[in-house]
Parts: C-alpha cells; structure tokens; sequence
C-alpha cells in the first residue's frame, strides 16, 4: 500500500498566483452533480476566436462510429504541401466534459509550425456513454483518419496520437489497441499528464486533495462516470485505464508529462518507467510546481512555455522538420 504523504508538494510561485483566478471556475474538487454545470460553465474560447490571425483551414465532418456518427474537425495550413505529418488529437475534460476545440491553440500551433493536419474527434463522453464507448470512438477515428491519409493529405507513416488528460488516456488506449489489433501503424505517443489509471491509489492521488485543479476527488468522479460498477475491479480494460496493461512492449515512442503537485504524477511516470522495462522509448518530464493542466489553464506562466515547447521539441524529432 502507497504512504499517505500529509504534505503536497508546492505550486510553482507563478502559477500559485493563477490558480487565485483559476479557482472560481475551476473548482478543486469536481462532484457528480456538478458535471452538467461544468459542460456549459466553462469560459472556453470559440473556434472562431483560437482561428483569427492564423492561416488554418477548419473543416468539420461526421464519420462512421460502431452505432452511429461522430463528428471531427479537421485543420490544415491554407497552402497545406500534401505528405506532411498528422496528428490525431483527443480533448481532455476527465472522460466527462470538454469538446473537440479544448487544448486547440496548442494544436493549432503544431498545425502551422509542422504544417500538419489535425483531426480532433468530439468522442462521446461519461456518464451518459460510458467506457467502452469513449475508447472505440477514438479508435474508430484513428483508424478513419488512417485510411485517408492521401485524401486529408499527410504521410500515413508520420501520423501521432496526441492527448491532454482523459484524452491522454483515450490516447494510450487506442495506441495500446492499434499495436493488439494490428490496426494503424503509430509514429509517436504524445501524452500530455494522461489520466490512465483508475485505482486512484497513488501517493500523488493522496496528496492532490481539495486543491489545486482536479483532485482526488474529482478523480473518483470521472471514473466513477466512465467505469460504473466495474471499476477498480478484475473487469477493466487496459485500453480504457492504460496502467492495467502488464505488457508496454512494442508501442510507438511515447513521450509523457505531468506537474509534480498532480493526481496524475505517480501514475503517469510509472508509465514511462514501465514502458522502459519493456525494452520501449519513453521522454518523461514532471515538471516542478506544475498544477493538472497548468500549460493551458496558465499558458503565459513561464513554466508552461518550458512544457509548450518540451513537447514541440519531441514533435520535430519525431515528426521531422
């Protein structure tokens, strides 16, 4: 059993100050009757807005699903040279709110600097659609994504999967699913402090408590809503919590973050550390002071410009250019 540690680690000074403003609208600890409120409560920029001054096409298309249809918007450089990268992005919001436009200005800025196409999928979301609907939807998506390379317009051979939070989650799952399934073929893993274990036992679960952004609380709450009954239980499935998986062998290079004054921390590097002992490439950055989603919720904090460009510097090596 981990050790109940009495003291979190410290925020970054910087972003100390932001969570003063942040805890208005983001409250530490997220419960079940606060889900609808959270959907429509928080002040997220428009699309229009994150695509002003920026040279970026956005497209929007309804693609096949197991039982239905999904939307995904596509974005790609007015003047986009066909055989670039792509990158298929899943929106955090802890499997039960956020929309396919959360986390954008960040991967609007991989579209211009990589010229890459983004496909961003709008999965249905917990409690309404729980698990394993999330996870198919995204792998469905993946795999039409795939399949129409030369028509969207980017190499198949360099195509990521990237993800913040539950959408670093959905992101190891599905690459976990393609390397079982022999399904798309991965170029890199992008999992930004990804949400992949649902036993919420770690020291950092114990520590992250009633404050900061997405606590232990709201921890139980997201996989209360995806799981039901089953979870912490023998019946979850390694694509829906990425850490039940026994075998990380043969997966796509994979690079991981997370704060060191987050829930996620201890999960998230036992990840790369296992990914490693499996003989696989893991990048691993737990950054000081960092808050869950701290990069976006504060991207002018100097902290968050370090993380930013962590993950650009990864994207070059693995994407090229």
């Amino acid at each position: 059993m981990p050790v109940t540690p009495r003291v979190a680690p410290p925020f970054d000074v910087e972003l100390g100050t932001a969570l003063t403003v942040l805890k208005d609208v983001m409250p530490s600890t997220i419960t079940a009757n606060r889900i609808p409120t959270m959907r429509i409560g928080l002040p997220v920029p428009t699309i229009t807005s994150l695509l002003n001054g920026r040279a970026i096409k956005h497209e929007q298309k309804s693609i096949p699903v197991q039982d239905g249809e999904m939307v995904v918007s596509i974005f790609t450089r007015y003047g986009h040279v066909a055989e670039g990268p792509g990158i298929f992005h899943v929106h955090g919001g802890g499997m039960i709110f956020g929309d396919r436009f959360t986390g954008a200005d960040e991967y609007l800025d991989w579209v211009e600097r990589f010229d890459a196409v983004v496909v961003s999928i709008e999965y249905r979301l917990a409690p309404e659609f729980p698990d394993p609907t999330p996870v198919n939807d995204c792998y469905a998506g993946l795999v039409w994504m795939s399949e129409r390379a030369e028509e969207l317009g980017f190499d198949r051979d360099r195509l990521v999967v990237a993800g913040a939070n539950a959408g670093g989650g959905l992101a190891a799952g599905i690459s976990l699913k393609a390397r079982d399934e022999s399904g798309p073929v991965i170029a890199g893993s992008l999992l930004i402090n990804p949400m992949i274990d649902d036993r919420n036992e770690t020291s950092s679960s114990h520590q992250i408590s009633g404050m900061g952004v997405w606590d232990r609380g709201s921890n139980d709450t997201g996989w209360d809503a995806l799981l039901g009954d089953r979870r912490t239980t023998d019946g979850v499935s390694i694509y829906a919590a990425p850490s039940r998986a026994t075998d990380l062998s043969r997966l796509p290079p994979t690079f991981i973050d997370c704060g060191s004054a987050e829930v996620f921390r201890d999960e998230d590097v036992a990840y790369a550390t296992r990914i490693w002992e499996h003989g696989g490439i893991a990048e691993l950055h737990v950054w000081p002071g960092g808050f869950h989603g701290f990069a976006t919720l504060a991207p002018k904090a100097q902290l968050s410009a370090q993380a930013r460009e962590a993950r650009v510097k990864w994207l070059r090596r693995i994407l090229g250019g």
